[in-house]
């Protein structure tokens, strides 16, 4: 008896540690739904991502899980969530786009970036545009 006592003991303190764990990351704001709140959140993101990228056009994704951004020399640069974080990279003559009403597909040259589709409602064909330009 004293041995499944011993264990019901373990398994309350297992139980109470991940509870007091999971209380902790709430209270801390760790993890949660991160988007881009508006136009000078990409910014700062983008300079994140390349000091000194200034946009003068920017189009943020309606959920704001992305964004596309142009400088003032005509380069692009598409900006998507990363877990908790946000990664972006600037798009070359490798960049593959794909239009679907609103919603504009984004994949770079770099494999382990992935694709991207963004909401850019009436934007997205302006955006889409642009992307040919680059590519061709």
């Amino acid at each position: 008896m004293e041995g499944v006592l011993g264990e019901i003991a373990k398994l309350g303190a297992s139980l109470a540690a991940i509870l007091f764990l999971a209380w902790m990351a709430r209270r801390l704001d760790l993890g949660g739904d991160i988007r881009i709140r508006d136009e000078a959140h990409a910014r700062a993101l983008a300079d994140e991502v390349m000091c000194g990228f200034d946009p003068v056009d920017i189009a943020i994704d309606k959920a704001g899980i992305g964004a596309l951004l142009r400088d003032a020399q005509g380069r692009q640069m598409v900006i998507r969530r990363h877990g908790a974080h946000f990664a972006g990279r600037i798009l070359d003559g490798s960049t593959q786009s794909r239009l679907d009403q609103n919603f504009l597909t984004v994949g770079t040259s770099d494999s382990r970036f992935g694709k991207v589709t963004l909401n850019l409602g009436d934007k997205a064909q302006i955006w889409a545009a642009g992307l040919r330009r680059i590519s061709a």
